[in-house]
């Protein structure tokens, strides 16, 4: 245990973890220093209703729970969430006014086509931006300019999300290869080296683990089709997670070299990953509802110990590791296959494709535009992942941030109730009685502003936004299972063991995918019908064969998607993803100074 104890301090000095001794002298920023000088908010006046329209919410009508109580005490307005569905975005494009706020799931046609028929607000006329968003235009000024060179009218209609101001590390790694690690340890801790490997350790835990928490059959994987894009989302992604790809269209982008490599090729990493999940479907270890349930129905059996494994963390540890759990040995962690190279995306100030606007026909432009703001200050982005400042998370007197009682509980069990507790508000005192639960609650737009990598600049100087470096989160009590873990991997965090991976020559077994100022191109109406033809075959066919009895029909669906798809001019697609890959490698080139 002593070992243990000076191997996870040692690693947390080392990782800078630990709070600055230079934190001495620490003043916590006020709330006033991101605000206008003159706020348009009128807490007198009838409550505003705002349109957000989001095509990454997956919630529909009126934000509920704290978050709502929050947005109307702070800025007298409530929050109606419009997701993309069928036709959303065409219906208000005719309609003349896409929303209030409206948040982008990418940077391409739909954006490109809303920006040139002028429906998005110019953020430089009349000073609306550097009046109204101050945060905003003291600190993204490299997101503006990245908006206004990908915007195609030389205009600032927003920012992209995940944006960092220094741009001299990458975010913390998405795809953790997360496993049941109570029973990889039951077994021995055997060496896994490929999918191959894989599917012979989830036989093994499968024979060890039956059945969940309720009786229920167990699988390696419980997947869903929610997310599915041009391609089965999980599929595509283990590619990325395994090879270090990034998804480009039809297929991958190879951060190395720039190579487009297309999903329908017959040895390629689509296929590859294909054949895999068919070997976990007639193994057993599928969940067999994966074609048809939803995220929180896959989530559900999650929670309940049904899966053993996830290459997302948030469709793994952060899910399952309560304290009831860890308390009874059960633990869900990184173990990533020796061969394996996944991807991890750079810091950049650019910010990401995924952008946040005001609508140029809102009758509230100003409000707007505090309010995004807002959320682009520290204390915004945290409340967006943590909740509200003071009720479940603050800083201590040297600027660390750490959880209250009831932060502690909402970070691990995001349906936590928080019905009848009481907040009281920094913004204009005024106490509320709170409903519904802590994710009921949480904005449901879904979008980010900082990146949750980055140094909180409003703390100590050395923890950023993720709760994992948190001294107070590294340093609290742990389970012997955890303890396990860390021992067994010389790393306290999920983090430190994948920094730490190499292979025989010493190079990282990971790749890192570039920070660039990158916005898809666009797509005439020729190409659209034959890429929508095409994404469609792709799903449909690539879900067939998962669920394939046999070699001869897994076969047989992947023959009949690739010459569908070739009637459908999947040629030109591949053509159109050719070029986009060039001109991301020309970018990264120019970036690197090449």
């Amino acid at each position: 245990m002593k070992k243990l104890v000076a191997l996870m301090l040692a690693l947390v000095l080392a990782a800078g973890l630990m709070p600055l001794a230079s934190a001495e002298g620490w003043t916590e920023r006020n709330t006033a220093d991101y605000e206008p000088e003159q706020s348009v908010v009128d807490r007198n006046a009838p409550t505003i209703r705002l349109d957000v329209y989001s095509q990454l919410a997956n919630y529909s009508g009126i934000q509920q729970g704290w978050s709502a109580t929050l947005m109307k005490d702070k800025f007298n307005v409530e929050i109606n969430i419009i997701p993309e569905q069928d036709g959303t975005y065409a219906t208000r494009m005719e309609a003349g006014s896409l929303g209030d706020i409206v948040v982008w799931g990418a940077n391409g046609d739909d954006y490109k086509n809303a920006a040139a028929k002028d429906m998005l607000l110019d953020w430089e006329q009349y000073n609306l931006g550097q009046t109204h968003a101050p945060y905003i235009w003291q600190n993204y000024t490299k997101a503006l300019e990245s908006n206004r060179a990908i915007s195609g009218d030389g205009k600032i209609h927003g920012f992209g999300f995940n944006v960092a101001f220094a741009s001299d590390s990458h975010q913390s790694f998405f795809y953790t290869w997360d496993v049941r690690w109570d029973l990889y340890k039951a077994l021995g801790y055997p060496e896994v080296y490929d999918l191959d490997d894989l599917v012979d350790l989830f036989v093994q835990m499968k024979e060890i683990c039956p059945t969940d928490e309720i009786g229920n059959e167990t699988y390696a994987l419980s997947s869903w089709p929610d997310w599915d894009g041009n391609m089965v989302m999980y599929v595509k992604a283990l590619g990325t997670a395994f090879y270090g790809y990034d998804e480009l269209g039809f297929g991958y982008y190879n951060p190395n070299n720039g190579e487009f490599l297309s999903c329908l090729d017959d040895n390629g990493v689509y296929m590859e990953c294909l054949r895999f999940f068919n070997k976990l479907y007639r193994a057993g270890l599928l969940d067999p509802n994966s074609a048809t349930q939803t995220y929180d129905k896959m989530s559900e059996k999650l929670k309940n110990g049904g899966t053993f494994w996830s290459i997302f963390n948030y469709a793994g540890s952060m899910a399952y590791n309560t304290d009831k759990h860890m308390s009874e040995g059960k633990y869900m962690y990184s173990m990533v296959p020796l061969d394996a190279t996944p991807i991890v995306y750079g810091l950049g100030a650019n910010g990401g494709n995924r952008i946040w606007s005001v609508g140029n026909y809102t009758q509230y432009p100003e409000l707007c535009l505090e309010i995004v703001n807002w959320l682009a200050t520290p204390e915004g982005s945290m409340t967006m992942w943590y909740g509200p400042k003071g009720l479940t998370w603050d800083y201590d007197e040297n600027g660390g941030m750490y959880f209250t009682e009831l932060g502690q509980l909402t970070s691990q069990d995001s349906s936590y109730n928080m019905a009848g507790i009481e907040w009281t508000s920094p913004y204009t005192g005024q106490t509320y009685t709170l409903s519904g639960t802590y994710n009921d609650g949480s904005l449901q737009i879904n979008n980010t502003t900082l990146s949750k990598d980055m140094i909180n600049p409003d703390g100590n100087g050395v923890e950023t936004f993720n709760k994992d470096t948190w001294s107070s989160v590294v340093t609290a009590t742990t389970y012997p299972i955890q303890e396990d873990w860390r021992e067994h991997n010389s790393a306290v965090l999920a983090d430190e063991y994948m920094e730490a991976r190499e292979d025989e020559y010493g190079d990282k077994m990971y790749v890192v995918m570039p920070d660039i100022p990158y916005s898809e191109g666009e797509k005439d109406s020729d190409l659209t019908l034959k890429w929508n033809n095409c994404a469609k075959t792709v799903k449909d066919y690539s879900w067939r064969a998962i669920y394939a009895k046999a070699d001869a029909e897994f076969n047989f669906h992947v023959s009949e998607m690739k010459k569908l798809c070739e009637s459908y001019g999947y040629a030109d697609c591949v053509k159109w993803c050719e070029q986009e890959a060039a001109q991301k490698w020309e970018l990264t080139q120019q970036m690197q100074g090449n």
